[in-house]
């Protein structure tokens, strides 16, 4: 998808959401229970870059990602009577835990609406911090709508996970942390979901440097198969798009927050899309280079670096929205990123039925100091002749340069070897 810009030189005089004075006050609000995280350079992701990167790491936030910010701050601004009516939340997990976790601390009852299958640690994170959890729909948008009648029938407040002035003033105090760690910042790239952790930085940010007389620009970006934004951003009111199966559901959200559009449209500069194998090669890369555990939608601002889809020549800043990932799930993206990186492959080799022949292709991919970690062999592959056999190996690598030559060595050899996507 194209990239869509929404360039905001300045800070308009009437701003849309909370003022600065609300961010400063959530500062102060949240930091009963956030913790200031830290701001890890990396020299890897510099040098792809092409300038200074700094990484947010909101991973190692409680709970696990951002989201506690936005919703402890929208749990102290309810009236003693809301407070005791209860809260309910939807959420595939972030969320889920942010709420579930501000709920208890308040000693305010909460009911969390997860998606049937959601992951069993986000699951049962959820439980421990107190919450009723009921499970409804297969996909988030059908689980907010569970919980928003659940409101209904019973009073308890809906706490929406981006669309809210309180929340959106929680998730900017990311933002003023930016700016008081690292005061020399040009760049922000921020995860975008629903866009309440973007709305609430760029807006924070926007007037916080402004304030200080200078500017900072702000890069959203959005999954390629769930991204709502800029069709919106394009087309003017926020729109609903139809949702591709993506690795990074925790940013899967189908249509913008009204409140969170009218801010990106002023105060974001630009809005891009990665696709899942980029995604992919930025958890990778995170691991081997940062050693950072990082679920998929808190590594889609790397994947744009990894992309060669941001161009940043000052101090640049990618937040690292969150950590809650799934070890099996982490294990099947860990192989995806290894096959997206060329590090893994899986190849079909058409060989004459004749002994001695798999013996030859594993000393030419050893020879070529490649490692074969799994050999099938068949006579039943489609297209083969009634004198063939098809032999399928995968190989692991050490990246695309690599891969390439254990394929022309195959090749020198008569083989002819394909790559199985």
């Amino acid at each position: 998808m194209s990239e869509v810009s929404t360039v905001s030189d300045g800070v308009a005089a009437d701003i849309v959401g909370p003022t600065l004075a609300d961010f400063e006050a959530a500062r102060n609000t949240v930091a009963a229970v956030v913790e200031p995280t830290t701001m890890e350079s990396s020299h890897y992701l510099s040098d792809v870059l092409g300038a200074q990167l700094w990484l947010k790491c909101e991973n190692l936030q409680r709970t696990g990602s951002y989201k506690i910010r936005g919703a402890y701050n929208r749990l102290v601004h309810l009236s003693d009577e809301e407070k005791a009516r209860g809260v309910v939340a939807a959420s595939a997990g972030n969320h889920a835990q942010g709420v579930a976790f501000a709920a208890r601390e308040l000693g305010i009852r909460s009911t969390i609406f997860m998606p049937i299958g959601v992951a069993l640690p986000k699951l049962s994170a959820t439980r421990e911090y107190g919450a009723d959890v009921v499970l409804s729909g297969h996909v988030v948008d059908e689980t907010l709508r569970a919980a928003a009648t659940f409101a209904e029938e019973t009073g308890a407040v809906f706490i929406h996970p981006f669309d809210h002035a309180d929340v959106v003033a929680g998730q900017g105090t990311l933002g003023l942390e930016i700016l008081e760690d690292r005061p020399d910042v040009d760049t922000i790239i921020v995860p975008i979901g629903g866009g309440g952790l973007i709305s609430g930085v760029a807006s924070a940010v926007k007037q916080k440097a402004a304030e200080l007389g200078r500017s900072v620009r702000i890069i959203g970006v959005q999954a390629a198969n769930a991204a709502a934004y800029p069709g919106s951003l394009v087309n003017g009111p926020p729109t609903e798009i139809t949702i591709v199966p993506t690795i990074a559901d925790g940013i899967a959200v189908s249509k913008p927050g009204e409140l969170n559009f009218d801010i990106i449209a002023e105060m974001v500069d630009e809005v891009i899309t990665v696709e899942d194998d980029d995604i992919a090669r930025a958890l990778l890369v995170l691991l081997e280079r940062a050693k950072l555990v990082v679920e998929p939608a808190g590594a889609v601002s790397v994947a744009a670096i990894l992309a060669g889809k941001i161009h940043a020549t000052g101090t640049t800043v990618a937040i690292l929205s969150g950590g809650n990932i799934d070890p099996l799930v982490m294990e099947r993206i860990i192989s995806y990123g290894l096959a997206a990186s060329e590090r893994y492959l899986k190849l079909r080799i058409p060989l004459l039925d004749r002994p001695g022949q798999l013996a030859r292709t594993a000393q030419i991919v050893a020879d070529s100091n490649a490692n074969v970690v799994e050999v099938l062999h068949t006579r039943h592959g489609t297209g083969l002749q009634i004198s063939e056999v098809e032999l399928e190996l995968h190989i692991e690598t050490r990246g695309p340069e690599h891969a390439e030559i254990v394929l022309h060595n195959l090749r020198e050899a008569g083989f002819l070897p394909r790559v199985d996507f």
